[in-house]
């Protein structure tokens, strides 16, 4: 039941509120006056039928008393025959009165008019009484009057005590009839009264359909129009057979909707080739870039954003930003992006700037990286209002990288230039002040460690330039022919000297008919020299260094297209540690502080592996402990087809002087 009123409610609402603010009011004030007449003609009928209940009331308690005083006598003689024959006489004589009813003092009903003895009982013997109070014999002195209603109107009912010289005999009831003008009258004054109502309502709701269907309707046809209009729906048209000045509101709208689809049309070109080249442009760009609105969904999203953010496969268009950020990104730009749209000032971000704020994040997925997030505000023509918020992401890993390496290279370098500089600071301050007090030998001793360490310092400066100079990128090295059994033969004679007083034998396995390789004799030479270099430093007396160099197989490898050789450096020393393996090529890195107390500058497979990389290939390892370490790379044949036999690298172009003096000298 409630949902039920609660529907109708409901209908009755919608339904009201269709209406104009006119109808409303026109309907309100019909109400009204509606009601306010309604209210007089019922008043008024009301007063009417007071009047006459007083009457009726006055005329049955005078009647009442008059017919009590004349049958009061025969009724205690118990002369029921002449109060019969009087009651009947008079009931006839008058229309006002509708029954007359006799009961003895205990309210059994002896006697009535039009009601007969026979009547009273009936078949069962069920005698009907008076319902009295019971204290009326006791306070019978005034008659009581009350009315009930009948289908001819409503009858005042009068019970009129029946007293004989003090005694009480018992009641009369006698019911007077209305009077017939005074229902007459009311029941026409509310004909009158309900014909009036119904007859304003009529013309209420005829003058409502009138304007529904002449004013109204064109009114909310051009409401829609208008609405459709502004929406952007420029093929709105009306079609209302009006004249006079509503045909001309009419035949002005579609007008002015045709000019503006025209005009649509004219530009809907042009603002299309703007907006793909605005796309074009953003999805182009090498940053990231995500353009969100003041409740933060995304207006659009580029390529580069996709990948940093891992959106590859996500329609975001529509969508909130900070559902779909990283949690790390999500927990940094969340305050600061609610401050932005409600034109706040950014208070804890790293840069807070007029081209807006700047964030340096570290992602952990989808891979490891470190981006640069700067937020600006998007301001209307007027630079008033706040109407998006532009997210610019740069990926700054490279950069971070870089930062971070350039600092632990001068840590390193700074760290490996103060242990040479101090010793022999230290030696030629012993030298200066205690000269004269030491010995020949210790003078002769002191000379020779302070010369030693200035060549370990010479050796350090050497290899840092040289690493420099393989890692810039306005130096270029042409690339040529390079018979690799060059360079071998060469490191070699350099080493044989050192080789037979350490008691190692150095041996060389080049394959006959050997194809040249394409590289730099210098390069090469610098690649054997540090790796021989560190073979005999740390291969014990009795131990070999073989350099092999043979022609790989192409079916071996189906990806190369390239004929290739294979250069190895095996030696039988003390090899290397699989947990040093992978870092054995990182600056500054020495296995010797770990198993022995050879120094080097740490540099040198640095140095190596940066050349290797220049040649387009990459320097390996296998080693074991306490049985040998083999260092291998692989270099691309030659071809004579090649129309531009030079490969241009970024590496030194310096001459090869300093490079074949340095390559003497053990790591």
């Amino acid at each position: 039941m409630l949902a039920l009123l609660k529907t109708v409610r409901e209908v009755i609402a919608g339904w009201w509120s269709k209406f104009t603010i006119q109808t409303r009011l026109m309907a309100a004030a019909t109400l009204v006056v509606s009601l306010i007449m309604s209210g007089l003609t019922f008043w008024a009928v009301n007063t009417i039928q007071q009047d006459s209940r007083i009457n009726d009331t006055r005329f049955g308690r005078d009647l009442g008393l008059l017919l009590s005083a004349n049958v009061a006598p025969q009724i205690a003689e118990n002369n029921l025959t002449e109060v019969a024959r009087f009651s009947s006489r008079f009931y006839s004589s008058t229309s006002s009165v509708r029954y007359m009813i006799y009961a003895d003092e205990e309210g059994q009903i002896f006697f009535g008019i039009p009601f007969s003895e026979s009547e009273v009982h009936n078949s069962l013997t069920i005698q009907r009484r008076i319902q009295l109070p019971e204290d009326y014999a006791t306070h019978s002195e005034l008659p009581m009057v009350r009315q009930h209603q009948t289908p001819d109107g409503e009858v005042t009912d009068v019970f009129v005590p029946l007293n004989y010289e003090g005694k009480y005999l018992g009641v009369l009831a006698i019911g007077i009839n209305p009077n017939p003008t005074v229902v007459a009258s009311s029941n026409l004054t509310r004909d009158v009264t309900i014909a009036v109502f119904i007859t304003i309502w009529v013309m209420v709701i005829l003058g409502a359909v009138f304007n529904a269907l002449n004013i109204t309707k064109p009114i909310k046809e051009l409401l829609v129009g208008v609405k459709n209009i502004a929406s952007g729906n420029f093929k709105q048209r009306i079609d209302l057979p009006f004249t006079g000045e509503l045909g001309e509101l009419i035949c002005s709208f579609n007008d002015m909707a045709e000019r503006l689809e025209r005009y649509e049309e004219q530009n809907i070109e042009e603002l299309t080739a703007e907006k793909a080249k605005l796309e074009t442009l953003v999805s182009t760009i090498a940053d990231g870039a995500v353009l969100i609105d003041t409740n933060f969904q995304v207006i659009l999203v580029n390529t580069t954003a996709r990948r940093l953010f891992g959106w590859e496969n996500i329609d975001l268009v529509g969508e909130n930003v900070l559902h779909h950020l990283p949690d790390t990104v999500t927990m940094e730009l969340t305050r600061p992006l609610y401050q932005i749209a409600s034109g706040a000032t950014a208070t804890n971000t790293e840069v807070d700037s007029r081209e807006g704020t700047e964030f340096r994040i570290t992602l952990s997925k989808p891979t490891i990286r470190t981006v640069r997030i700067l937020l600006t505000k998007v301001l209307d023509q007027y630079r008033e209002s706040i109407k998006g918020i532009a997210m610019t992401v740069q990926d700054i890993t490279r950069e971070v990288e870089l930062n971070e390496a350039k600092s632990n290279f001068i840590s390193n370098v700074s760290h490996e230039l103060r242990t040479p500089l101090f010793n022999i600071k230290s030696f030629i301050e012993t030298l200066h002040e205690y000269g004269e007090d030491l010995s020949e030998e210790e003078r002769q001793e002191f000379l020779e460690t302070a010369n030693s360490e200035t060549d370990r310092l010479t050796r350090l400066v050497n290899d840092v330039l040289d690493l420099s100079r393989l890692e810039s990128s306005c130096r270029i090295y042409h690339f040529e022919p390079v018979d690799i059994s060059g360079p071998v033969e060469q490191t070699l004679r350099n080493y044989q000297l050192n080789a037979r007083d350490k008691g190692i034998n150095l041996v060389q396995e080049i394959s006959p008919n050997l194809p040249p390789v394409l590289g730099h004799f210098d390069l090469l030479l610098r690649v054997f020299d540090n790796l021989v270099g560190n073979s005999l430093k740390f291969t014990e007396s009795g131990g070999s260094v073989v350099i092999r160099a043979y022609l790989l197989e192409t079916a071996s490898n189906p990806h190369q297209k390239t004929a290739q050789v294979r250069v190895e450096v095996s030696d039988t020393g003390i090899g290397i540690d699989p947990e040093d393996q992978a870092s054995i090529f990182e600056r500054f890195f020495r296995v010797e502080n770990r198993v022995h107390t050879l120094e080097g500058t740490g540099l040198g497979l640095s140095i190596v592996r940066n050349i290797i990389e220049k040649h387009h290939s990459s320097v390996h390892l296998i080693s074991e402990v306490g049985v040998g370490t083999t260092f291998w790379f692989d270099l691309n044949v030659f071809e004579q087809k090649k129309t531009a036999p030079d490969h241009l690298l970024p590496v030194d172009n310096s001459t090869t002087t300093e490079s074949s003096s340095t390559a003497a000298r053990a790591l």
